[in-house]
């Protein structure tokens, strides 16, 4: 087992901006990591056990609020560059995330590449759980994307910084619950501040991704009474959809889904990067609110949101709820005091957009200026 460790003591930028993508062709991880207004990281570990093939990325962002809390995403990268960029993107958006959930919690997160289909074994995640171990607290994992209930039962058998475990095993169960609850509530805030009614009865909503958050907001967004039209990668998620609800609608593809006649919402529910040149400029709904990370996918997609009237509700704001459900487990997991913690989204969200109308600044903008002086308090305190 080898651990290679890069620190930068240095606070979160001012300025820097999640859920984009800090690639930079003149200077890559290292440039992005200790140069740049993207940086700001405390510590990046690089760990490989070569038994199992396990190869990860641990990215510490910023602690000021308490230990950093971020899930474990296991996934096939092109590189391991990009593997890293993927870790230093995630954890800075989980300290804006924990911040404006109300945690005292950090941001962090961690990356596991390869195939998790392919790769996937006891041995392997029991190694990661020895290197999330060495860190001695400083942080604290959970589920994301490649990773589910049953993986951290392993990982927390070498560790005592698990969270997201069965509950048959001192643990929540899956965190997507209320994952999809909060981005609900978030949807709600953002149809009274568009339409002045926080009801999505009537409304279309296109969910591009019905995997584990996905499936969960189709069932909040049917009791509501909205028309709902769904795609995914994989065919069998959206067969699953259509046969328990035949009155939702498929689009073949993203393409088509962001096309869609008189859709009113559209949630990004999978992979980042879908706010971008290519998709803006064709979306026909008039807000954007869904679960993945990172939907931005580079400096300026927001004001082109904002030039164009959609309103965008900040996905690290949002999606918090299955953070609040895994920060809740560390004190005794109770689900109705997690789902009351969930539900201020709504609040919180409103806030946000009161706040980016009275500055002129687009809402990504304004819930940034508030997770930041939340955590230099903390730092100055």
């Amino acid at each position: 087992m080898g651990v290679t460790t890069v620190t930068d003591v240095r606070p979160a930028s001012e300025h820097s901006v999640p859920g984009v993508s800090p690639v930079h062709a003149d200077g890559g991880v290292l440039h992005t990591l200790f140069r740049t207004d993207q940086g700001g990281h405390e510590q990046v570990v690089l760990c490989q056990d070569r038994a199992s093939g396990l190869k990860a990325v641990i990215a510490i962002h910023n602690t000021a609020l308490g230990p950093a809390l971020g899930g474990t995403r296991f996934h096939a990268y092109a590189s391991e560059e990009e593997a890293v960029l993927d870790a230093l993107n995630l954890s800075r958006g989980m300290s804006y995330k924990n911040a404006l959930a109300g945690l005292d919690h950090g941001g962090g997160k961690a990356v596991i590449i390869g195939d998790p289909e392919v790769l996937k074994t006891e041995e392997l995640l029991l190694a990661y759980g020895r290197f999330v171990s060495s860190l001695g607290g400083r942080y604290v994992t959970a589920c994301d994307v490649g990773t589910y209930v049953a993986d951290m039962d392993v990982v927390a058998r070498t560790n005592r910084w698990t969270t997201g475990r069965s509950p048959e095993n001192g643990g929540a169960g899956d965190s997507s619950v209320l994952t999809a609850y909060g981005v609900f509530q978030g949807m709600r805030a953002a149809a009274q501040h568009q339409w002045g009614d926080p009801s999505l009865r009537g409304r279309k909503v296109g969910i591009a991704g019905v995997g584990k958050v996905g499936r969960h907001l189709v069932e909040h967004l049917l009791e509501d009474g909205a028309d709902v039209v769904i795609t995914d990668v994989r065919p069998e998620s959206v067969d699953r959809i259509l046969a328990n609800h035949p009155q939702v609608r498929a689009a073949v593809d993203t393409e088509a889904l962001i096309r869609t006649e008189g859709l009113d919402v559209y949630a990004p529910c999978a992979l980042g990067g879908a706010l971008n040149d290519h998709s803006v400029p064709v979306l026909t709904a008039k807000v954007v609110c869904g679960a993945a990370n990172n939907q931005l996918a580079h400096p300026g997609v927001e004001k082109d949101l904002a030039d164009r009237g959609i309103l965008y509700a900040p996905d690290y704001v949002v999606n918090a709820g299955g953070v609040i459900q895994v920060a809740d487990e560390l004190h005794g997991f109770d689900f109705d005091r997690c789902k009351m913690k969930a539900g201020k989204i709504f609040d919180t969200t409103l806030s946000i957009f009161a706040r980016a109308k009275a500055d002129g600044i687009p809402p990504a903008a304004a819930a940034d200026r508030l997770a930041e002086l939340r955590m230099a308090e903390a730092r100055s305190a």
